[in-house]
């Protein structure tokens, strides 16, 4: 059972000019003469962590990591303008550009897999894999298994506490209602609605892990921030047209791919990981029977490090 790879520092960190008010968050971490990884966090809005770079053979890897707009310790933290699915994919391959960079393994999860996917989608050519994992496709369907009709079922008390954070006369759009609150006047209403939507994901995301909060847990102004951008790229529908993931992943098929997902995951069901198989059978696809969504447990990190050393041994031998 694999483990993650020793705690390290990056090497080099810049910000990335965006010709916008945006300035976005780059790492490097590992060996400056590796084979470069760049991986894309979930969200929107969750940022890169410390451990991120720990999936990667530091001997083997420049490991790059960044921030998205607005996320993490990009600035301005929270920023929506100029920020919506193309702009990030920009910043992906400015950031290839600007450190040199001909192909790199491209790693994600969550939201991180629709972005690698939509970024190998107009960059085959710059992708020599791609490793993601729980998978989110980011259709209808998708949203409205976390935020209609699907995942309350399973959680019914938190899910309650979530559909009545908005007013009654809202709840037939739950969505829609949750974005009057968090862009209205009423401060009170936009914490409420924030902090009950934060601990409905980490609910789901989390199961039986999950520790909630009390009542007398303050909720600052950056946590609404957050849950303002994750609502903007969600009543945006992902900035995307619907089922746009897989109708263009005809274009991925000589793209060496391994599909990671959890069968317990319960945000991205693996009804998502199975769809892109079916478009992607070349691909090696891995279902983990006890692992959820996060990239946590025995189970999935094991998963994670044996495909990165899979690519990375892949290269060697080359």
């Amino acid at each position: 059972m694999k483990t993650l790879y020793p705690e390290i520092i990056p090497y080099h960190t810049f910000f990335l000019g965006t010709n916008s008010k945006h300035a976005v968050y780059v790492e490097q971490s590992g060996n400056a003469e590796g084979f470069p990884v760049v991986f894309l966090h979930g969200g929107p809005c969750s940022g890169s962590k410390p451990d991120h770079r720990r999936f990667f053979n530091p001997e083997h890897y420049r490991i790059i990591l960044f921030d998205q707009r607005g996320c993490g310790l990009s600035l301005p933290f929270g920023e929506l303008e100029d920020n919506t699915t193309q702009d990030l994919i920009d910043d992906m391959d400015r950031i290839r550009r600007q450190l040199q960079i001909e192909q790199w393994l491209v790693f994600g999860g969550s939201w991180g897999a629709a972005l690698a996917l939509l970024y190998a989608q107009q960059h085959q050519s710059r992708v020599s894999g791609l490793v993601i994992r729980g998978i989110f496709l980011a259709r209808q369907q998708d949203l409205d298994w976390f935020a209609k009709d699907g995942a309350g079922r399973v959680y019914p008390e938190q899910w309650q506490r979530l559909f009545e954070s908005v007013p009654e006369q809202g709840r037939h759009n739950l969505v829609q209602a949750l974005c009057d609150a968090l862009w209205g006047e009423d401060e009170v209403a936009k914490r409420r609605v924030a902090k009950e939507w934060m601990a409905w994901g980490g609910q789901v995301a989390l199961g039986n892990d999950y520790q909630p909060g009390t009542e007398s847990d303050p909720v600052t102004e950056k946590m609404v921030q957050q849950v303002q951008m994750e609502l903007h790229y969600a009543r945006s529908h992902y900035f995307i047209e619907e089922n746009q993931i897989l109708k263009n992943c005809a274009s991925l098929r000589d793209i060496p791919t391994i599909i990671i997902h959890g069968r317990q995951d319960l945000v991205c069901p693996i009804e998502a990981g199975m769809k892109l198989h079916q478009v992607l059978p070349h691909a090696e696809y891995i279902i983990l029977a006890n692992a959820g969504h996060v990239a946590q447990g025995e189970e999935m990190i094991d998963a994670l490090v044996n495909a990165t050393d899979k690519f990375a041994e892949n290269l060697l031998n080359q």
